[in-house]
């Protein structure tokens, strides 16, 4: 069930399935990006996604982003949300959810949550961002120190929609983002593939593909066996995550948007 889990919530446990791939990597220094004029996304978005194995459906996941006040500072307050649906909820209940509170000036967390409810297991945790001194505030083990920009999960992502997927990626390059996840310092890359047109739902939408940089002969046999495409439009949205695996290949596809800040324009006629 374990990899059920995992497989489930992609864009928010992707980076629980890297960690367990890695070890350690404290000391590692990979430094901020810089900012740029872009914004991908606003208060309002929503984007819903469904799991599928074959033509099994098992689970359901969702991004929400909402306008908010943290701490007398505007965040947008990022919401993902994953559970089990049909027999996948009787065999295994799951009810996760991260919550990222991030700075609309800087794009770097103030706060970060994460609940877990996986089966019989139960995971709690908040974690402050203290900027002005390089530290994190954890409700489970106190304060660490951490480098400076330092993001988390989701705000990792949300970064890298504005500031990091556009046509400026060269093939192969890898981007890195220095997160803290599970209470640790936890480094997370993701290859550039190149651009690539899917069949969707919504029809042939043409997008940046991506493979993060995982560890060969554990949960995954090549670097080829995972990959996220994202819309090469404005909104730089995740269409698709599909994960091969022994047991056989689960996809991970948007089913529905609404309240996107650019027009759907990567659809091709």
């Amino acid at each position: 069930m374990k990899r059920l889990t995992i497989i489930l919530i992609s864009f928010l446990l992707t980076a629980s399935m890297l960690a367990s791939q890695e070890e350690k990597k404290d000391t590692v220094y990979i430094p901020p990006y810089p900012l740029t004029d872009h914004q991908a996304y606003q208060g309002g978005e929503k984007l819903v996604f469904t799991l599928n194995y074959g033509i099994v459906t098992g689970g359901k996941a969702t991004l929400t982003v909402v306008d908010s006040i943290y701490n007398d500072t505007r965040v947008h307050h990022v919401i993902g949300r994953g559970v089990t649906v049909g027999i996948a909820d009787v065999l295994y209940k799951i009810r996760d959810r991260y919550e990222s509170f991030i700075d609309v000036k800087t794009n770097e967390p103030v706060k970060a949550i994460r609940s877990i409810r996986e089966g019989r297991y139960r995971y709690y945790n908040e974690v402050e961002y203290i900027r002005d001194s390089s530290q994190v505030l954890s409700k489970k083990s106190g304060v660490h120190n951490v480098q400076e920009g330092i993001l988390d999960i989701l705000s990792a992502f949300y970064f890298a929609r504005n500031h990091k997927f556009n046509d400026n990626l060269e093939v192969g390059e890898v981007i890195e983002f220095m997160t803290y996840f599970s209470d640790e310092n936890f480094p997370l890359r993701i290859r550039y593939r190149g651009t690539e047109v899917i069949k969707t739902d919504f029809g042939k939408i043409e997008c940046y593909k991506f493979s993060p940089v995982t560890e060969v002969g554990r949960a995954f046999k090549t670097e080829d066996d995972m990959h996220v495409w994202i819309t090469r439009d404005k909104n730089r949205i995740p269409m698709r995550v599909r994960f091969d695996l022994a047991v056989g290949s689960f996809t991970c596809n948007l089913h529905e948007f609404k309240g996107l800040k650019h027009p759907f324009s990567s659809v091709q006629h």
